[in-house]
Parts: structure tokens; C-alpha cells; sequence
């Protein structure tokens, strides 16, 4: 990918990109009883790895995301991004792609992309600039005039992480970014998705229900019990990269995706 005039290309810069948990525990009031949803919950991801979150519903994945991304605050415990708190959304430092691509429907792509740059007031040209380098970067250069309607949902999904992208943040939260998409196409954009991460040096966190995905994605998996949410296991996937789908169907993998089905299985 060429670099833009005056413009820094994503996949050159470089930054601590640490996330540190620590006892982190959520309680939610419902029906006027409070929920434990999560309790004493530890972990780090170190700069640059791709760590992917698993456990049943409702063991508080998405929850623990949300905090990791400033939009939730736990009832106990501390989240650092960067060595810093995360009270509140910073996208200097964290990026968000949901489960739902959420694009407006009246922007085009390039505008969805350029749109958390258009709320800070970045200066139309530039914010361009950097939208479409964002595009380039996820496969669509080309496509930043079309509107959501006019895209596949595989497209959309790339809209929105190249949104999540655009503001060129250390760390990207991922939750279940995929889940709405048939088979072959989550494929395709998980590899897609492992080719971004190694062009940027993000680190990714990911949430996901899918073993298969989880193994396949990452670094490191983390393991949740169901509630209250608490960590089980930490699995390293020494499996080498670029990952193949001949992987899929070999005794590493299988060994790996079974360990974390038994886990789950006990908790649910």
C-alpha cells in the first residue's frame, strides 16, 4: 500500500498497545436483585497479540469488552489501556467494532469511515485522506462511494472495521464482529481480518462463540465460566502463522478446540 501525501500510513506506526485487568468484577440490578456478572477477573494482553475471548452467553464477554472500551465501568477492579484507565471512551487509544456493522444508511462508505473524524472536527481533507486509506487497507478500495445497501454484509463488516481503524488507535476490540455472516464468508474475513492485524501491529482483543474461529484467530484464548464470568483457562494456539484452513483438520487444532468445548461444558 503507497502512503498518502501527509499522511502517516497505518500499518507504520507503532505503539504500546497493553491491556492490564485486574480484579475486575460487574453487578447489575434487574428486577430489583443485583446480577453478578462478573467476578475478579485478571489478565493481560501484551502489545501486538491477538487475544480472543470465549465462554457460554451470558458469562459477561461482551460486558468485559464494553469496559476494556470505556462505554462501562466494572464495580470493582481496574482496567489499564496503555498503562492509563479507560473511564470513558479514548479513541486515541481504543477502537470498537460491533457485532452489527451500524453504518448510516444515507452516507456512503467513505463517510461512515470518516464520520468519528468529522465528530472531532478533523479538517475535510485530511479526514478523507485517511478514510480511504483505511478502505484501501480493509480490500475496498473503489467502494467508498457505494452505500451500505449497495454492499454485502461482508462489505459492510469491513466499513466498520475500517471505522474502527480510521482513527488509527494502539488497541481494536472486536465483539463477534462476524456472527451474522454465513460460513464461507466468516472465513474469508477472518483471514482477511489476520492480514490487517499483521499490515497495523494492533493489539486485538475478540470476542467470539465460535472454538473453530477462536483457535484459528489468535494468539492466545481466554476462557470464561458462565456467571458470574471468571477466568478458567488461558490456552497459548502455537500454531503457526499465516494459519491455513488444512489446519482445521489437524491434531493440534482438534486437541485445542476440545480443551476449550470441556471447559465450557463443565460451566454451562
Amino acid at each position: 500500500m503507497q502512503p498518502l501525501a501527509n499522511i502517516t500510513p497505518l500499518k507504520l506506526v507503532s505503539r504500546a498497545g497493553a491491556i492490564q485487568v485486574d480484579g475486575v468484577g460487574h453487578t447489575y440490578r434487574t428486577s430489583g436483585q443485583d446480577v453478578v456478572a462478573l467476578s475478579d477477573v485478571s489478565f493481560e494482553v501484551k502489545p501486538g497479540r491477538f487475544v480472543v475471548l470465549v465462554g457460554p452467553s451470558g458469562c459477561g464477554k461482551s460486558s468485559l469488552l464494553m469496559m476494556m472500551a470505556g462505554l462501562r465501568r466494572p464495580t470493582s477492579g481496574t482496567i489499564l489501556i496503555s498503562g492509563a484507565p479507560i473511564d470513558v471512551p479514548d479513541p486515541n487509544r481504543v477502537g470498537v467494532v460491533f457485532q452489527e456493522p451500524s453504518l448510516f444508511p444515507w452516507l456512503t462508505a467513505e463517510e461512515n469511515v470518516e464520520f468519528p473524524l468529522t465528530l472531532r472536527g478533523v479538517a475535510r481533507k485530511e479526514r478523507r485522506a485517511k478514510a480511504q486509506e483505511a478502505l484501501q487497507l480493509v480490500g475496498l478500495d473503489g467502494f467508498g462511494t457505494r452505500h451500505p445497501h449497495e454492499l454485502s454484509g461482508g462489505m459492510k463488516q469491513r466499513v466498520s472495521i475500517a471505522r474502527g481503524l480510521v482513527q488509527d488507535p494502539p488497541v481494536l476490540l472486536m465483539d463477534e464482529p462476524f456472527a451474522a455472516l454465513d460460513e464461507q464468508t466468516r472465513m474469508t474475513m477472518g483471514d482477511e481480518l489476520l492480514r490487517i492485524w499483521a499490515a497495523t501491529g494492533k493489539t486485538i482483543v475478540f470476542v467470539t462463540h465460535s472454538l473453530t474461529e477462536a483457535v484459528y484467530l489468535a494468539d492466545e484464548v481466554v476462557v470464561m465460566s458462565a456467571r458470574p464470568g471468571r477466568i478458567v483457562d488461558r490456552l497459548e494456539v502455537a500454531l503457526p502463522r499465516p494459519r491455513t484452513f488444512e489446519m482445521l483438520s489437524g491434531d493440534t487444532f482438534g486437541s485445542l478446540r476440545d480443551r476449550i468445548w470441556r471447559h465450557i461444558r463443565k460451566s454451562a
